[in-house]
């Protein structure tokens, strides 16, 4: 399902989590779970993964995540405001120690101007910790998707390695 290489750093994440004791949940919405499905194809992942929010639509994000619907309003779905709200509402909703969330325009429609096919949004958060940025992606849905993918495993990676590499 994942290359090697991807499947490759994705266990080294959940290890060095494991040894840290650090828990990781993911909310997503272009990517509709395959950050988790990544991180679940891991033998053990169970010891470093709490859970996944697949928050598709606005009103999941809303009721799963209580990403306020006047924010989306304002800024739109995609957006780094509802990106890290996704993932600071992850972390109220689960027992994790850090998040990240994933919001964005797969394609091959729904793109605008301001928000073209390619635009994701992601969001690292932790108690000490918040990251934010937007990428534009190329390719075709499953390339932009995939994309998200790699980008999220390695803000989460920059994460671990700012934020908590003191911890036991």
């Amino acid at each position: 399902m994942f290359e090697a290489a991807l499947m490759k750093e994705a266990a080294t994440l959940l290890d060095r989590c494991k040894q840290k004791n650090l828990k990781i949940t993911t909310a997503e919405s272009c990517t509709g779970g395959a950050i988790a499905t990544l991180l679940t194809e891991i033998p053990g992942c169970s010891k470093s993964f709490d859970r996944g929010f697949i928050t598709y639509s606005n009103e999941a994000k809303t009721e799963m995540l209580g990403v306020e619907a006047s924010l989306i309003e304002m800024h739109g779905a995609v957006s780094e405001e509802v990106a890290v709200a996704m993932a600071r509402g992850a972390l109220s909703h689960s027992r994790a120690t850090m998040a990240i969330a994933v919001t964005g325009v797969a394609g091959p429609d729904g793109g605008t101007p301001e928000k073209p096919v390619g635009m994701v949004c992601i969001a690292a958060s932790a108690d000490n910790y918040l990251e934010v940025k937007t990428h534009r992606f190329t390719g075709d849905r499953r390339a932009v998707r995939l994309a998200g993918v790699t980008a999220a495993l390695h803000m989460l990676d920059a994460m671990l390695r700012r934020s908590f590499s003191s911890v036991a």
